[in-house]
């Protein structure tokens, strides 16, 4: 089974077993403690460094004119969650997880975050196998190509900030109305964009969506400038 996977990474495994560890979800891992395995999370922790930091290589000398926002905007639309699941279902990873029973039974073979994780754990360990000559030309191969399909600019200040956020996993984006004053006709609203419950900035407008637009542009523009 392993072979098949093997040779849709274009990559051999001189240790097959980082491979595997690769696919193995905590589910898996915690239904069988006695046997000593470790699940793929600190995989995942590695993998999702030498990811950003070759695609972010790779805009950087392919881009020499592209300001820091776009590339930020088009890095985290290479690497987010919905991109790497697209690389998982190329390559048939779900077909080669290790779930445990109820997460087996839960649908989590096409969950799109199990999915994701699993390629930053393939990653790792083709790092770890061959190291980063093996890992950035794995890399080149199944996540670069992902530029072409990533527009450098954003059709709203909404959706770049969303697609900005992306690049760091659990992070939840809300919008908060605060306040609405004038007459009908001439109403102002003013809304609040929070990342995980806190305050970035708030913005003013004729309508409640322009109000959120006007809280995003500034809540990326902050964010940009860290």
């Amino acid at each position: 089974m392993l072979e098949a996977l093997q040779a849709r990474l274009g990559y051999n495994f001189r240790d097959p077993e980082l491979l595997k560890s690769a696919l193995m979800h905590s589910s898996y891992a915690n239904e069988n403690r006695t046997k000593g395995y470790e699940s793929n999370e600190r995989l995942e922790f590695l993998g999702d460094s030498i990811l950003g930091f070759v695609v972010a290589d790779y805009l950087y000398r392919t881009y020499p004119d592209r300001p820091e926002g776009e590339m930020t905007r088009t890095r985290a639309g290479m690497v987010c969650e919905e991109a790497l699941h697209q690389v998982a279902l190329a390559l048939k990873l779900n077909e080669h997880l290790l779930l445990g029973v109820g997460e087996e039974k839960n649908g989590g073979r096409d969950r799109a975050s199990i999915n994701a994780d699993a390629v930053e754990c393939v990653i790792a360990a083709t790092y770890l196998d061959g190291g980063i000559t093996a890992a950035r030309s794995l890399i080149e191969r199944l996540i670069l190509p992902l530029d072409q399909s990533v527009k450098p600019k954003t059709a709203d200040a909404k959706t770049a900030l969303q697609e900005l956020i992306q690049q760091k996993k659990g992070q939840v984006l809300t919008y908060r109305q605060l306040a609405s004053e004038g007459p009908d006709h001439d109403k102002r609203f003013v809304c609040a964009v929070f990342l995980n419950g806190e305050q970035l900035a708030s913005g003013a407008g004729r309508s409640k969506k322009a109000a959120e637009q006007a809280a995003a542009a500034i809540a990326l523009q902050l964010l940009e400038q860290e």
